[in-house]
């Protein structure tokens, strides 16, 4: 380690008359950045002290007779009588979770609901308490390079915390069913199997999402479902008991629209989808969409691939006429259709 006194001895000006001339400016002083690096740890520690006992571990009892293997991650609660927010995967299909409390209690809590398609799962604690509770900040308000705190209970070591920054928004992930999650955010705060379903905070002490993947090999590129696609998630399942989604019964797949076809019907798109299988006595069949149509857009929304489709089809539009765009026969029209609710199952 070098010696700080000679640090100063070396920082000393030298005599007017030295052969060294005059002396270079003094560097500034240390006391300024150790300053920063205090006004970070207190936005830190502050954020743990107001979301760290909003924090639970999930444990997950293996289940021989459907394959459950067992488990355990994080969640986070979201309201003082014990909904909990986790995350599909976590919780695979079970019933019943045993929640680890901050404060040592262990408490039973149901699975009001599971969306393997958002990858998240809503918990309530069976019993009469009261608990710390954190709150559902706007994800819409983030910004690329915001101090993002994680918490959780990585690797079985419980009541974890790792910190980073907002490295980008509006990234799309993979859901385990194949559906696309939207609005992902991406963070290079630390996760490891176990951080799955606990909150990833905001420096104002808001839940902005909830971590659910990382890239296995990267460093620092990992993933939350965002606030704002959970607190959307919450609803529907309070309401209804699961997240609704609309159905129009087609199979699709997206393709590149030739640029005479696009010039010939008036549009600017070069991807769209196409129809291959319209299911019989479905809300397309019955609006008179066939196989080979091509559809560019909807409710005036391009539609540049399947994902696009299902995307667009949320649950809002249940039971309401929705135009569709398509290309047929060589020409552009509007078909009205009414999706309806998804299949349960």
């Amino acid at each position: 380690m070098l010696d700080t006194r000679l640090l100063h001895i070396l920082d000393d000006d030298p005599p007017l008359d030295s052969p060294l001339g005059p002396a270079a400016p003094s560097p500034l002083p240390v006391a300024g950045d150790g300053h920063l690096l205090d006004a970070y740890s207190e936005a830190v520690a502050g954020v743990v002290d107001r979301v760290g006992p909003s924090v639970v571990r999930v444990a997950v009892a293996a289940d021989r007779a459907s394959g459950r293997r067992g488990g355990a991650g994080s969640g986070v609660i979201v309201s003082p009588d014990g909904l909990v927010l986790t995350n599909s995967h976590v919780v695979q299909g079970a019933r019943l979770v045993r929640l680890a409390i901050s404060d040592g209690r262990e408490l039973e809590a149901a699975v009001l609901g599971d969306d393997p398609h958002t990858d998240l799962a809503v918990l309530r604690v069976t019993a009469g308490v009261t608990l710390a509770a954190a709150r559902l900040g706007d994800s819409k308000a983030l910004r690329r390079g915001q101090l993002v705190v994680a918490i959780g209970n990585p690797l079985g070591f419980e009541s974890t915390v790792t910190s980073g920054v907002v490295s980008a928004l509006g990234r799309s992930l993979r859901a385990g069913t194949g559906r696309l999650i939207d609005d992902v955010i991406q963070t290079d705060a630390a996760l490891n199997p176990g951080n799955s379903g606990g909150p990833l905070v905001s420096s104002r002490g808001e839940v902005i999402g909830i971590n659910t993947a990382v890239i296995a090999g990267a460093q620092g590129i990992c993933f939350a479902v965002s606030s704002n696609t959970a607190s959307h998630a919450l609803s529907e399942i309070l309401r209804h008991g699961r997240v609704r989604r609309a159905f129009i019964g087609v199979a699709a797949q997206t393709l590149p629209v030739p640029r005479r076809l696009a010039r010939q019907v008036g549009i600017d798109s070069s991807l769209a989808v196409i129809i291959t299988t319209v299911e019989p006595d479905g809300p397309a069949a019955r609006a008179g969409l066939a196989e080979r149509d091509i559809v560019v857009a909807l409710d005036g929304q391009p539609v540049a691939g399947a994902d696009d489709l299902v995307r667009l089809l949320g649950g809002e539009r249940i039971g309401r006429v929705t135009e569709l765009s398509v290309i047929s026969g060589g020409r552009l029209r509007v078909v009205p259709v009414t999706p309806q609710e998804r299949d349960r199952r």
